[in-house]
């Protein structure tokens, strides 16, 4: 490891440090005033008084003082439910507003300073650690040791590592109010960009986006000698950075309903829901294009764009999710479980998943349309449901915090609904292929063992059969490392686009068709 990659390493890992430390410094003191500037009106003069007895308390840590909160708020609900006053239940979670307003840090008071030492001290040094990878050696993709590492081959680096971005999706979803130092942070980048206060999710965005901008900077190294990795990968970074977080943070600034124009039903859950759609038409001419615009990709969009190009034009090349995962996750990509019992998983859950969206949608709709008199506050269950098990748990906590696990498309290849969507129009209806050529193909195996999606891409080669499958988001990496050339991604005809040869000796000699 050259010197500058050690500095950059030193830094990131200082970063990484001081990140985590940031959560646990200040105290927490309560005034009745804080409560009633942040608490609903219809609540204010109730919350005040459940919380009388945390006035003039002053708290060591958010532990201490969410434990107060909790012991207070949820006694005084307890109570209620126990005698069926349900109307007078106070559903609203307070903890994370209170959290932030009560905070007193030394975070609070330099933000700037702590967004330095931090996140920026992480991104310079991961800057520095992927710009000369790979610097002084000559084109080609290198994995070498790949499998005798402790990060990428599912060694102790790689359980901490996972384990670390398991507990940070469980904080950042269901315990935000433990983060608030990390929120009052990034305070005036969010002041700054949408004019308003930041949010758990505003963070979010932010690393979300840093970490692809930075990792994007690794993927050029990695496959410099690749046109099409270096498009894909400039591509995301792209899109992530301004149309998942800098434009819809500027619509917020000019009074517009924040959108992310990227973003497609069913992977946009809640498009649908009684709320959105009050947004999108209370939003002027921009609400209704922003509602027309999201309706034009889920009919017009995904099948029309799909057809020419595949999924890969939204998998590979648009979606942030995929963008996280071919550029943080790209380490992990031979994780991927290929075995046949793996694949029957895949099918089941995930289109299970695009049905469950797409009832969830019809019955939201139809409840909508109804004034709520079909199945009443069924709905906001079912809303519920989703948002935790597939919207938090499963796209958030497995899906990323998995990929030193299982490699780094889980989310993608088990439970993404639009994948699910676009995976049906490309299996049946596109002009999308790989074609091999079986005859030059020497079985190493590459192109299966860094198939993010666990296909067995040698099997196809070896029998030379277009690989179709509706999983495949066309990264390319199977065709990058193969030492012969025996894949290649094309749009042709759809005639002939699906061979079925089980025996193939050469591309030209013996042939049986099934």
């Amino acid at each position: 490891m050259k010197m500058i990659e050690k500095i950059g390493l030193g830094l990131f890992l200082i970063g990484i440090t001081i990140f985590t430390v940031i959560p646990f410094l200040g105290t927490y003191s309560l005034t009745e005033d804080l409560v009633l500037a942040n608490t609903k009106e219809i609540h204010q003069e109730k919350m005040a008084e459940i919380l009388t007895p945390m006035y003039g308390q002053e708290y060591g840590s958010n532990f201490s003082f969410l434990s107060a909160f909790g012991e207070n708020f949820n006694t005084y609900n307890d109570n209620l439910k126990a005698e069926q006053l349900w109307d007078q239940v106070i559903w609203d979670d307070y903890g994370f507003a209170l959290s932030k307003a009560a905070a007193s840090s030394p975070v609070r008071d330099n933000p700037w300073l702590w967004l330095g030492l931090s996140i920026g001290l992480a991104v310079l040094g991961g800057y520095l650690f992927n710009f000369r990878q790979y610097a002084e050696e000559p084109a080609g993709i290198k994995n070498n040791g790949i499998f005798h590492s402790k990060l990428k081959n599912r060694g102790w680096l790689g359980m901490i590592t996972g384990g670390y971005l398991i507990l940070f999706y469980i904080l950042l979803y269901w315990f935000p109010a433990y983060l608030v130092n990390l929120v009052w942070m990034v305070e005036p980048v969010s002041r700054m960009l949408s004019g308003g206060p930041a949010s758990q999710w505003f963070l979010y965005g932010l690393v979300y986006t840093l970490a692809i901008l930075v990792m994007g900077v690794r993927m050029f190294r990695k496959y410099r000698g690749n046109k099409y990795q270096q498009l894909r990968t400039a591509s995301v970074m792209f899109f992530q950075s301004a149309f998942a977080f800098l434009i819809p943070e500027i619509l917020v600034l000019l009074n517009q309903p924040y959108f992310d124009f990227k973003n497609i039903w069913p992977l946009d859950y809640d498009f649908f829901y009684d709320y959105q759609i009050s947004t999108f038409l209370s939003g002027g001419g921009m609400g209704m294009f922003m509602l027309i615009w999201g309706i034009m990709l889920i009919i017009v969009g995904v099948p029309v764009f799909t057809y020419f190009f595949g999924k890969r034009w939204y998998c590979s090349w648009v979606c942030g999710c995929g963008g996280l995962a071919e550029t943080v996750g790209d380490p992990f990509r031979q994780l991927s479980d290929k075995s046949l019992k793996a694949w029957k998983y895949e099918r089941w859950i995930i289109h299970s998943v695009l049905v469950l969206a797409v009832v969830m949608t019809l019955v939201t709709i139809v409840n909508y349309f109804s004034g709520f008199s079909f199945l009443g506050n069924v709905t906001n269950q079912l809303h519920s449901f989703y948002g935790f098990a597939i919207g938090s748990a499963f796209a958030g906590v497995v899906g990323t915090g998995f990929y030193p696990f299982m490699g780094n498309r889980v989310w993608c290849r088990f439970g993404c609904p639009l994948a699910a969507y676009l995976g049906i129009v490309q299996r049946f209806k596109s002009r999308f292929r790989i074609t091999t050529n079986g005859g030059q193909c020497i079985s190493c195996g590459n192109c299966s063992t860094y198939c993010e999606m666990g296909i067995d891409v040698r099997a196809y080669a070896q029998k030379g059969q277009n690989i179709v499958r509706s999983s495949c988001v066309g990264c390319g990496v199977c065709s990058a490392v193969c030492p012969r050339g025996v894949l290649k991604l094309e749009n042709g005809p759809e005639e002939n686009r699906i061979i079925d040869l089980p025996i193939i000796i050469g591309n030209d000699s013996i042939k049986l068709n099934a």
